[in-house]
């Protein structure tokens, strides 16, 4: 199945995204997130769902010894390559769910919106583990369950056009969802916070954070940022394995 990213009219959209455009620095939670990031001086970074490769040029700029971003789609793996200048930095062009690499490889696991898209996070949380050195940090961000729960991720709306309230429903049935983001469709899986904490917790995992990013205030400005303060987004989890040395 072709990845929705390689699609070009729906990667034309993705590329004049705020994200996009202006990187981290346009991503209305990575304030939060790059305050959970851990050391990466001198460290091996393995980045799940890397997209344009932000976050793997951030962790070399600071201190990282080398760093591996895997992505399904071309298109984000060719923009990510022309944006990075670094030999330290390897590219692989596969299924984050499905990649192997050698145990105790990395000192860190990053994944950033991406976890959303695989089916099963038990799976792929015993998987980092094997790949992760001993206590190894995963941190991620993934779309909230709330946000997620009934599917459509769309506003309830009043007659006059006005934001009603934002529908939860489902929450329980776990599994795929298909959601219009920039006018197509695109197929995403529901879990419950219990099964992302609940998951790290069973599969070897402490859990050091668990945050609920909100709109940053130089961003209140931007047209529909504050309505992002009635119903959470985005929620990201930093975690430490409890393999010993």
């Amino acid at each position: 199945m072709k990845n929705i990213y390689d699609n070009e009219k729906f990667f034309e959209k993705y590329s004049q995204m705020n994200r996009s455009v202006k990187g981290l620095a346009g991503a209305g939670e990575w304030s939060t997130l790059r305050a959970l990031l851990p050391d990466f001086s001198n460290k091996t970074v393995l980045d799940l769902g890397c997209g344009y490769g932000w976050h793997d040029r951030y962790a070399i700029d600071n201190g990282a010894r080398r760093v591996y971003g895997v992505d399904m789609s071309e298109k984000m793996l060719a923009v990510a390559k022309e944006k990075t200048h670094s030999d330290r930095i390897t590219y692989l062009h596969d299924d984050i769910s499905k990649i192997v690499f050698e145990d105790n490889k990395f000192d860190v696991v990053i994944s950033s919106l991406a976890l959303h898209y695989i089916a099963s996070f038990d799976e792929i949380v015993k998987r980092i583990n094997k790949y992760l050195k001993p206590a190894g940090t995963f941190i991620f961000s993934v779309e909230h369950p709330i946000f997620t729960a009934q599917g459509s991720e769309e506003w309830n709306y009043n007659d006059d056009g006005q934001i009603k309230d934002f529908p939860v429903d489902n929450y329980f049935y776990e599994g795929k969802r298909e959601s219009d983001f920039l006018g197509e469709k695109v197929v995403k899986y529901h879990k419950t916070l219990t099964t992302y904490l609940d998951g790290l917790l069973t599969n070897g995992f402490r859990i050091d954070r668990v945050v609920e990013p909100m709109p940053p205030k130089n961003m209140m400005d931007i047209p529909g940022m504050k309505d992002e303060m009635r119903r959470p987004m985005m929620l990201i989890v930093s975690a430490t394995n409890n393999k010993k040395f």
